[in-house]
Formats: C-alpha cells, structure tokens, sequence
C-alpha cells in the first residue's frame, strides 16, 4: 500500500487526463496522514497551481478565518481537492476529470487517511464523493454514506463572492465545531 508521500509523487506525474497539460504543479493536498477530518473541495485555483498547495490563495485565508471559527488549527487536518489539476480559466472540473482523479488518487487518499469526518466543500467535490448535485438541500449538514460520516458546506471562494454565502459558512463551521467534539 502506498504512503502519502508516494501517492503525492504519483500525483505530481499524473497524465490520465487532459488536466495535466495545462497545470504548472498539481496540488495533493497536505495534512497529517492520521488526520481526523479531511476537508475536499473542488481543484486547485491559480495561486495553488502556481505554489502546488491547497488552499493557500483569497478562498484560503477565508478557510483560515473558517477553520479558526470551528477550533480547528489547520495543521491537524487533511486538505485536497477532488482534482488535482488547475482547470484552465478556472472552470468547473468535468464529471470525467472528477471520475478519474477519484478513481486514481482520492479514493486511496481517503483509505490512508481514514477520516472520521470528511467536510465537503462546494458542489464539484459533492458530485465528486457522493453523487449528489443539490448543494443547497445538503448544506450544513452531516450525512453518512456508508461508514463514512461527511458534512457539507460550500466552498470559500463561493462565500467570498456572496455575502449569505459566508455567512451560511460561519454557521456551518460554528456545527463544525460541536461536531469535531464527538470525533
């Protein structure tokens, strides 16, 4: 079985989809390998694609503020994306491009890690994990599939962009924070 350092350096060479063309680095996330939650959201933006780290652009500093609302410190977590790649333009990943990068990487990432929490971030990494395309009906929520427990919120760059979006998010990650306690 792989690690996640190994599964990282297969990340970085991956050519399985078009995706790989375009990007300067993929991003496979960083965390902990014995992380309790796992935060996935949707592919890397452009800072991430530039620097090959998740979360580190505007939607990152406003996870921050997320993360520092539910108690969280963000170095006990596991962050990724369900694609790995920067889509070009910054457009939504394809459901063949989520497909396949779940297929490949996440679907191990998930079975190293071994979450007991995993909290999805917008509705690219809820099609992604779940099948599921109704964000708005999910959020906030926490829902179990499998043995797998998942709670749902939108991603920070959507609360960047709409005002009753962050604060639905600021809700959400006040439920994060009663939640983390009974992981």
């Amino acid at each position: 079985m792989p690690t996640l350092f190994s599964l990282a350096e297969e990340i970085r060479r991956c050519t399985a989809c078009p995706l790989y063309k375009s990007r300067l680095l993929a991003v496979p996330g960083e965390g902990p390998s014995n992380a309790k939650i796992m935060f996935i959201a949707e592919a890397p933006g452009e800072e991430e694609n530039r620097q090959g780290l998740p979360f580190i652009g505007r939607s990152g500093k406003f996870l921050d503020e997320l993360l520092k609302i539910a108690g969280i410190d963000r170095k006990d977590v596991f962050i990724t994306g369900a694609c790995k790649c920067h889509p070009e333009h910054n457009r939504n990943p394809t459901v063949s491009e989520l497909k396949k990068c779940k297929e490949l990487w996440l679907n191990q990432q998930v079975a190293l890690i071994k979450p007991k929490l995993i909290v999805v971030l917008g509705r690219s990494a809820l099609k992604s994990l779940l099948n599921k395309n109704k964000l708005s009906e999910l959020q906030g929520k926490k829902i179990t599939e499998g043995k797998q427990q998942y709670f749902i919120t939108y991603h920070p760059s959507a609360g960047l962009r709409f005002p009753r979006f962050a604060k639905l998010m600021q809700e959400d990650f006040k439920k994060l924070k009663r939640l983390k306690r009974f992981l």
